[in-house]
């Protein structure tokens, strides 16, 4: 080489490991800058998120959103066409008041849609697993097959016996009171039913809200329909009453919602007005799960004895902080090998590159046509692939035209170590005769 002709290669050298280079190696580092995703967004439930997980709910949310249109609406003509009239023929009271009930209602509703009703996390692989080998190892079963874990235990609560299921979507025992719901495919804490009006589940968490929801819902609806009617009443005791309705076709509209929904509505919070009081939840109730006389053998282990101490710790009690975490980001798990197939698999990918398994040649690649003068013999078929040639098919030749240098050299000592024995074997039965 000569003397100057260094300067080149270091150059070249140099541009090769340039950190300015735009070449395809650098992407890797690139995604590594990518931002950290958050639990929400690989939530395992049937749920919807919104606002960076600030807001959950179920994936089923039409009701939910008639149950706003109907609320909006028929506000909405109350105020524009109907409180004008009252708060100058009655009072102005009557508009702040229905204002009050509205924000009332609205805040409640979303407050209920939008929480988390008390989901219980997921057991991870790890501590399902660890869970069953308790229960295997309490039960005194060592056998190898898989078993799988029961469905009850039992636990005391407040001298009753209370049987905790095992849930196998969540892979946990619930706790008390607990269940799963099969629209949004959660285990919830204090589970009282999925509400499709609210779009969500009650449970724990929002069930005081609900309950507010639905008791603040009854006043509203038997106040707005008390003032149409007194509306239409006052009209029609001046213009008569079918230009009344003529003066006021919204009247209309809002006495008949009113008249079709406040029963169901009115009926719903004079029954979870009882479910507060006895300290019971709907899917208690449903079940008929516990006696509301303390001295039957199934009584409720979780009322206090008191309507108003059941009231007050239904109503005022501190609200559980959620176990969920949805806007907590993902750790990065630890890379795990991948486990093997079989046995051969294993082998392989345990060799080096130069030391190639057999079982990792392709056995289905036909031959080119126009290269058969380098894969096969004469006397070997057109479509013979190599990989038939390994398993005696063909001459040894198809193979070693393919083999690297060092497995060739392998193929030969094989040949030759063959041929050995096979000299000796016809030796063998020559001596026999």
């Amino acid at each position: 080489m000569p003397p100057g002709g260094g300067g080149p290669m270091k150059d070249c050298e140099y541009s090769q490991i340039s950190t300015h280079s735009s070449s395809p190696m650098e992407s890797p580092h690139k995604k590594k800058k990518i931002a950290a995703r958050r639990k929400w967004e690989v939530f395992p439930g049937r749920n919807k998120f919104f606002c960076n997980g600030r807001i959950m709910m179920a994936r089923q949310t039409g009701v939910f959103y008639l149950t706003l249109i109907l609320i909006l609406v028929t506000s909405g003509l109350f105020f524009a066409f109907d409180c004008p009239y009252l708060a100058v023929k009655i009072t102005p009271a009557i508009p702040v008041v229905g204002g009050i009930l509205f924000f009332f209602v609205m805040g409640t509703l979303l407050r209920t849609s939008f929480s988390d009703p008390g989901v219980l996390p997921r057991a991870t692989p790890d501590e399902a697993a660890d869970l069953e080998r308790q229960i295997d190892i309490a039960n005194g079963t060592g056998s190898g097959g898989y078993r799988p874990p029961p469905r009850t235990k039992e636990v005391i609560i407040n001298g009753q016996t209370v049987k905790l299921k095992y849930c196998f979507t969540c892979k946990i025992f619930r706790p008390p009171r607990a269940s799963h719901c099969s629209l949004c495919d959660n285990c919830v804490e204090r589970f009282d039913h999925h509400c499709p009006w609210v779009g969500n589940c009650v449970g724990k968490r929002n069930y005081r809200f609900f309950y507010m929801f639905i008791l603040s819902l009854s006043f509203l609806t038997v106040f707005i329909f008390a003032f149409v009617i007194t509306h239409v009443i006052l009209r029609s005791q001046q213009t008569g009453f079918l230009n009344a309705l003529k003066d006021s076709p919204a009247s209309v509209l809002e006495a008949v919602v009113c008249f079709f929904s406040v029963w169901s509505i009115v009926g719903l919070s004079g029954f979870h007005t009882y479910l507060i009081s006895s300290n019971q939840t709907t899917n208690e109730d449903i079940k008929g799960s516990w006696s509301n006389k303390r001295g039957k053998e199934n009584y409720n282990p979780y009322s206090y004895g008191n309507i108003f101490t059941n009231c007050c710790v239904a109503l005022c009690g501190p609200i559980s902080p959620s176990l969920i975490d949805r806007r907590g980001y993902i750790q990065p798990d630890t890379p795990q090998p991948a486990a093997p197939s079989n046995g051969i698999a294993a082998y392989g990918a345990t060799q080096s590159q130069s030391d190639m398994n057999i079982s990792n040649i392709p056995r289905s690649n036909p031959i080119p046509s126009g290269s058969r003068s380098r894969y096969s013999s004469p006397s070997a078929p057109a479509d013979q692939s190599p990989a038939f040639c390994l398993y005696g098919v063909a001459s040894s030749e198809h193979f070693t035209a393919l083999s690297p240098p060092i497995l060739r050299s392998s193929m030969e000592i094989f040949q030759q170590i063959i041929m050995f024995h096979c000299t000796i074997n016809i030796q063998r039965v020559g001596r026999s005769y």
